[in-house]
């Protein structure tokens, strides 16, 4: 059975399926083995230290897998240049580069001429519009069940989807709230040419950055496990709720503003509990889907259930 998508014969994948960028843990194990299970892997850029450690990852990912990879710019996140970083990936011909967290236009310009194809993270349809006229030859659309930073509305990814599908000529990928092969026949009869998954592939064996104290917290959460931070900065995250995410939310409620939230939203916290498994000094992202995912496979283990389940869901049609 032909899994072939505009998405697939754009990316020169076997499966309509992406790993999203997955900020302090998409390195060169987890991005080469999603890969060579025939979707697209990623890596992280501005998780890194310097444009030197990222040449590093991007050559170890190439010595890991002959198959196409992505390298993923978080913009918007990180008070930092990010051109030199840009500059690696092209000097090492990453086949794809992803934006999101901010205007693409920087990145999309810097790329222009050269043969990446490059995919914009958006959460409205305006903003999936932008994109598509600044040159994106692809937007992943992420609904409000997604897990990290999310768009400023509350829509989810059902009425999202279609919205941007039916405004855009180039393709569209779902995601938000997917983890499994219903997911990905859902987002292919909502109009995309694809999924992304960014929670599910935390809960793999390859995913090493991730503590096991993160995994199992994703093992053990239910559809009521995460809560929205930072929406009085205006820039909603979601993330698993424990006791420094009801900190956050009540700093918020006082409105102490970016000042007195920093030290709690910082990546330091952040690592503090996804990579030190220490979850009273820190946050983990995790989106609504935390309640589907009950294992951790490989990540091939994963793709083929995914695709199973899918093909079993198909035959039914």
């Amino acid at each position: 059975m032909t899994w072939e998508t505009k998405l697939t014969k754009l990316l020169s994948i076997k499966y309509p399926i992406i790993q999203g960028g997955l900020a302090h843990l998409a390195y060169a194990d987890l991005a080469a083995a999603v890969s060579n299970a025939g979707a697209l892997g990623q890596i992280t850029a501005m998780s890194l230290e310097s444009p030197e450690a990222l040449q590093r990852e991007i050559i170890r990912v190439k010595e890991l897998t002959n198959k196409p990879f992505g390298v993923n710019f978080a913009i918007g996140q990180h008070n930092r240049p990010f051109e030199k970083m840009v500059e690696v990936a092209i000097e090492e011909q990453v086949p794809v580069i992803s934006v999101t967290g901010g205007n693409p236009k920087a990145v999309l310009d810097m790329v222009k001429g050269h043969s990446i194809k490059t995919l914009v993270l958006v959460a409205a349809k305006r903003q999936a519009m932008k994109a598509e006229q600044l040159g994106a030859d692809v937007v992943i659309v992420v609904g409000h069940e997604g897990g990290g930073h999310l768009g400023r509305f509350d829509t989810g990814t059902m009425v999202l989807t279609p919205q941007v599908v039916d405004n855009v000529a180039i393709p569209v990928v779902a995601s938000g709230g997917i983890v499994d092969g219903r997911g990905l026949m859902a987002g292919l009869a909502l109009g995309a040419e694809g999924i992304e998954m960014g929670t599910r592939f935390i809960a793999t064996k390859e995913c090493v950055h991730a503590h096991p104290v993160y995994k199992q917290a994703i093992l053990n959460a239910d559809e009521n496990a995460t809560v929205i931070i930072k929406r009085s900065l205006g820039a909603p995250a979601r993330a698993l709720k424990n006791n420094w995410t009801d900190q956050i939310l009540e700093l918020e409620s006082q409105g102490v503003g970016y000042d007195g939230l920093k030290s709690y939203i910082s990546g330091e916290a952040n690592r503090n509990y996804i990579h030190s498994g220490i979850p009273d000094q820190g946050f983990g992202w995790a989106g609504q889907s935390v309640a589907s995912i009950t294992s951790i496979p490989t990540v091939k283990e994963l793709i083929d259930a995914i695709i199973k389940e899918a093909e079993e869901i198909r035959n039914k049609w």
